[in-house]
């Protein structure tokens, strides 16, 4: 694919040559068939007299059409043809008759359809293409200089500057799936654009898509309730990365190296710690669809307006939190998630890693804490320690500058007030900036700066990497897992990111969609995310995914918030979760 031509920070993907794989043949039949229309035109307006070949022209569009996910129909078809309209009618029935061209129907009663190229066709022209291809560069390029420069491709060579990464083409094969893709996702603003982009997806994949969407702990419900059906109701599921232990233990998701090729999702592209969460025991059970580290946003324009510098320290958070906090003036120091549950366990978590500890014993490696290994009955909660208490103590001097509603706020809420021009400081997963990146109106628009999450003491910069993957559930009927997981490649691939990108999604699991010119162009995340990663530090150990996980966000999204409200002090809540914790990890999967 041109999009293997990524040269990013001294990673460089190698470039496939045109026929190796259907991915490279996709690409050298989309580059001749441009190649060919390009070349026809050109012909078409230079040489008299002229005689159209409406054979050829048909062809054409319907395999560009094809590759791109367009709707074709008879008379669209016939418009190309250059002929009058019976004669191409005729050529038509002839193309059909010779099997090179099928009809699907639109609607139930057949009597609307949409025309594609058959197998046969494609096969035919993709054997010409690579001729063609040959041809070219034995007419007009260096066959060695081919061989030893990996970036030349047939009708041009990497450029910088270049968007490398096109749209989604459509599958060779459409997916047979009996009463469509059935696809459970989470509610947020990724998931929504892939559903505002179903009508596209479903001329890609050739198939109708139904996609259900809940809520964070509606979602985790659904998919184990799914997983004691006789049959799951859905071919792909959206599994957040704290999960991947306890579904795995449940029997939730199939390992995906049994049933797949692995390297047909070019590993190397995701981002490291997004497809390390993926893995249990060294197995992958996902697909990286979102890999949405947990940062801090600041007002650029409030902080030069103070004289501040962007904030890199727990410290310098409360000191740039006194500065801006104006209640009466309608503005607050910063927002986060503090709301009871699963919200705020998940911020004690994340706060407990920014001071420098995971909240179970990991052993301690370069760049942090090694979550590989989770699969042991050894494991110890470590939450009643001092930098927990740090951690603890850290939170409660957040209230003080926190809007009046904090101890209700959650995912959204945070960064609404944010996006509304009432808090200086917000910490927020990078899914949620399209609230005041694609919103003109907001005061927080073009002037958000983004940072790792600030660090106690004793830690270090660090990015908690959040976000979901796609699986296969276990129970999915054996005749529809090949089907899934072609869909499960088409939605995780480059080309489908970038799409999802530019219709306002701020996620970006893949290197070479980060390093998209298109993409950085729409958004100063993109840039800054692949920078922490080079420098190692998104990382997902700070949610460590055991299979008791959720069990001890809940413990600490109940103990803490007992404490912000004034129940409980930091020690006594410290103490609490820590007794809950141990507990929990005592229990048996089930």
């Amino acid at each position: 694919m041109v999009a293997d031509n990524i040269i990013q920070n001294g990673y460089r993907a190698r470039a496939k040559a045109p026929d190796v794989g259907p991915a490279g043949m996709a690409a050298t039949l989309d580059r001749v068939v441009e190649f060919l229309e390009n070349l026809m035109t050109e012909i078409d307006s230079a040489v008299e007299p002229r005689a159209p070949n409406p054979y050829l022209n048909m062809s054409l569009h319907l395999l560009r059409s094809h590759v791109e996910g367009r709707i074709v129909t008879a008379s669209s078809l016939v418009d190309t043809s250059g002929v009058p309209y019976a004669t191409a009618m005729r050529k038509l029935a002839e193309l059909e008759l010779l099997g090179l061209i099928e009809q699907r129907p639109r609607t139930k009663s057949g009597k609307s359809f949409t025309l594609h190229p058959s197998a046969d066709l494609i096969a035919k022209w993709s054997q010409l293409a690579d001729r063609i291809h040959r041809l070219g560069v034995g007419a007009f390029g260096n066959k060695q200089e081919e061989a030893d420069n990996d970036d030349y491709y047939f009708g041009g060579s990497y450029q910088h500057g270049q968007a490398l990464i096109k749209p989604p083409k459509a599958l060779p094969d459409p997916l047979k799936l009996q009463g469509g893709l059935r696809i459970l996702v989470h509610g947020d603003p990724t998931f929504m654009v892939m559903d505002n982009l179903k009508r596209q997806f479903e001329q890609h994949v050739g198939t109708q898509i139904h996609q259900r969407a809940f809520s964070i702990d509606r979602l985790r419900e659904e998919a184990l309730r799914n997983a004691k059906r006789t049959n799951s109701r859905y071919d792909l599921i959206a599994v957040d990365l704290p999960w991947v232990g306890e579904f795995v233990k449940q029997g939730v998701l199939r390992p995906l190296d049994s049933i797949m090729d692995i390297e047909r999702l070019d590993p190397s592209d995701f981002h490291t710690a997004g497809w390390q969460a993926a893995h249990w025991n060294g197995t992958p059970y996902g697909v990286p669809s979102q890999t949405t580290p947990e940062l801090m946003f600041y007002r650029k324009d409030w902080f030069a307006e103070a004289g501040l510098t962007p904030p890199a320290t727990a410290d310098a958070v409360l000191a740039a939190a006194k500065t801006l906090h104006n209640p009466r003036g309608g503005r607050y120091g910063v927002a986060w998630n503090a709301a009871r549950g699963t919200a705020l366990g998940h911020t004690f978590m994340t706060t407990c890693a920014a001071f420098g500890q995971p909240i179970i014993d990991l052993p301690e490696i370069a760049g942090g804490f090694d979550a590989s290994s989770l699969d042991r009955a050894d494991i110890r909660a470590t939450i009643d320690t001092p930098r927990g208490l740090e951690a603890a103590e850290y939170l409660m001097a957040l209230l003080e500058f926190s809007p009046p509603d904090i101890l209700s706020m959650s995912w959204y809420e945070r960064v609404r007030p944010y996006a509304a021009g009432k808090v200086a400081m917000a910490y927020g997963y990078t899914l949620l900036a399209p609230y005041f990146e694609l919103d003109e109106s907001s005061p927080a628009f073009d002037n958000t700066g983004y940072v790792p999450q600030p660090h106690g003491p004793l830690g270090a910069p660090i990015a908690p990497v959040g976000g979901y993957v796609f699986g296969i559930p276990t129970n999915v009927p054996e005749e529809r897992i090949p089907d899934a997981v072609e869909a499960l490649i088409a939605f995780t691939s480059p080309e489908a990111q970038k799409l999802y990108v530019q219709n306002g999604s701020r996620t970006a699991p893949r290197y070479s969609v980060g390093a998209d010119p298109e993409v950085r162009r729409l958004s100063p995340i993109f840039e800054a995310v692949d920078a922490m990663s080079w420098r190692d530090e998104l990382q997902f150990w700070p949610r460590p995914p055991i299979p008791q996980i959720s069990n001890i966000v809940q413990i600490c999204g109940q103990e803490f918030h007992d404490m912000l409200r004034g129940v409980i002090r930091p020690q006594q809540a410290l103490a609490r979760a820590q007794s809950r914790a141990e507990d929990a990890l005592r229990q048996p999967v089930t």
